[in-house]
């Protein structure tokens, strides 16, 4: 495995990049501030690991700038935009992995907390905080710690932005779904809903799309807590909006092909994994492929059916793909 799975690099050579400016000026914020949103657009687009090398050159790069910079504002401009690149490197890292390199991917997350204390940005460690219970709810599978974590961002990103706070209490229901805590679980969509609601386009976070998650995260509760039928529904809704990203998509069909295994639903189950199978074909996802591996060993009361085998050639085929 690939050393940039080990956790943020101390330092990348600058040879590396012979046209990177080493002294930060106001021009060259901007100029790294447009290569992080590039990044950031093709993280949905491409394979995570063709972002390995760039993503860890752009923050090793932003690293040495903001410890030579004498000017307050730059710094506080390189820090900031250090945290938001740490936070890129751990979904980076860890889609790469296929959801595996979870210390890796909680070094960077831990790093941009860090940072964001220092600033004393609550987003930008809310985000953090959030990110790293990701981790734990669908890496380490602890959803104890995810639970702590999630509630943790939500507390942080409240006076600054309902939407990463609202964000936070729908993964603190998914948490509770996942210890079987169908009343707390309940309250905490609630919570998240309400809070969503206040929402509107000032919100520093309004890029996460927080708002278009909701159906997609109560639908995951539903199917954690075994009530396949709503979990249904709800994936159902999730899966045919316009403003689901090409990586969550895959994990979407996975959970609705799960829903309707949970139902005896074999036709409904095997159409939503050749779904996610044609999108993970296009852009490759780490959570995409585990959900979907999920899905297909649940098929197994149906392994002789020709329609079961199908899918799973197709998987194979899809994971001994270079």
């Amino acid at each position: 495995m690939s050393a940039l799975f080990d956790g943020p690099p101390a330092t990348v050579e600058l040879s590396q990049a012979p046209s990177a400016p080493t002294i930060a000026d106001l021009t060259t914020v901007l100029e790294l501030r447009e290569a992080h949103l590039a990044l950031s657009a093709r993280y949905e687009l491409v394979p995570s690991s063709e972002l390995l090398a760039e993503g860890s050159e752009q923050l090793a790069h932003l690293k040495q700038l903001a410890e030579q910079s004498h000017s307050g504002r730059l710094t506080r401009d390189m820090l900031a935009l250090q945290a938001e690149t740490a936070i890129l490197m751990g979904k980076i890292v860890w889609d790469a992995s296929q959801r595996r390199a979870c210390a890796a991917a909680r070094a960077y997350y831990d790093q941009a907390a860090r940072i964001g204390e220092r600033l004393r940005d609550p987003a930008v460690q809310g985000h953090a905080l959030l990110r790293s219970a990701y981790v734990e709810l669908y890496g380490t599978r602890d959803a104890e710690a995810g639970l702590v974590l999630a509630r943790s961002a939500a507390t942080v990103a409240a006076p600054i932005s309902p939407a990463l706070a609202g964000l936070a209490l729908l993964h603190a229901g998914e948490a509770h779904a996942m210890l079987r805590q169908g009343r707390e679980c309940d309250r905490a969509l609630g919570e998240a809903i309400s809070t969503l609601e206040t929402v509107d386009a000032t919100d520093i976070a309004s890029d996460l799309g927080a708002v278009d998650q909701v159906e997609r995260l109560a639908g995951s509760c539903h199917l954690e807590l075994g009530q396949h039928r709503a979990a249904q529904r709800r994936l159902e809704a999730a899966a045919s909006s316009v403003s689901i990203g090409p990586k969550s998509r895959p994990i979407v069909l996975g959970n609705l092909a799960r829903a309707a295994i949970g139902q005896g639903q074999l036709d409904g189950a095997v159409f939503a994994i050749g779904r996610a199978i044609d999108d993970l074909q296009t852009v490759m996802s780490g959570g995409g492929i585990g959900v979907v591996v999920t899905a297909v060993r649940e098929l197994r009361p149906w392994r002789t059916a020709q329609e079961v085998q199908d899918v799973q050639d197709r998987l194979f085929d899809l994971m001994a793909a270079p």
